[in-house]
């Protein structure tokens, strides 16, 4: 079973890798962990734009590979087959585009939970992904993100 895990490398991320590693892959499963760097959308190629911000986007690519290899070392140290990708590309259509060249079983993203205003207005790369994948998408809800069957406080508050 081949399983693309995207993560974001935010808060979320351990809670996605925290899931996965209860999986049951039966040491059959090939993970490739992957995170899309998107491009600063003001400059197309390392060509345009001074010299400044060349160097700011690579050191954050540098920074953001060096955290994308050191969660692949951890999965790897508890047993897994995980290989690292850093792609850059929009979001939803790169991880489709690699999940078909990797012949992906399965997707696994994470989500925030920021609500369907946010949704709306920004939109969501799990919702993006669940759309349009060809395979089976486990969502990673946040922990942190309001249930949408939780009792809020204010009524509880006072009983």
């Amino acid at each position: 079973m081949n399983v693309l895990i995207a993560v974001d490398l935010s808060e979320i991320t351990m809670d996605v890798l925290t899931a996965v590693r209860k999986l049951p892959f039966g040491g059959k499963g090939k993970l490739f962990l992957m995170h899309v760097a998107e491009p600063d959308p003001a400059f197309v190629g390392w060509d345009a734009g001074p010299e400044v911000v060349r160097n700011q986007m690579a050191g954050e690519f540098h920074r953001e590979h060096q955290e994308l290899t050191r969660l692949a070392d951890e999965l790897r140290a508890a047993g897994h087959d995980v290989t690292a990708l850093l792609v850059q590309g929009p979001t939803v259509a790169t991880l489709l585009r690699e999940a078909e060249q990797l012949q992906a079983d399965l997707i696994v993203v994470g989500s925030h939970g920021r609500g369907a205003a946010y949704d709306l207005l920004v939109g969501s790369i799990s919702s993006g992904v669940i759309r349009s994948a060809p395979v089976p998408v486990l969502v990673i809800p946040s922990p942190r993100a309001p249930r949408p069957d939780a009792v809020p406080e204010e009524t509880t508050a006072g009983r």
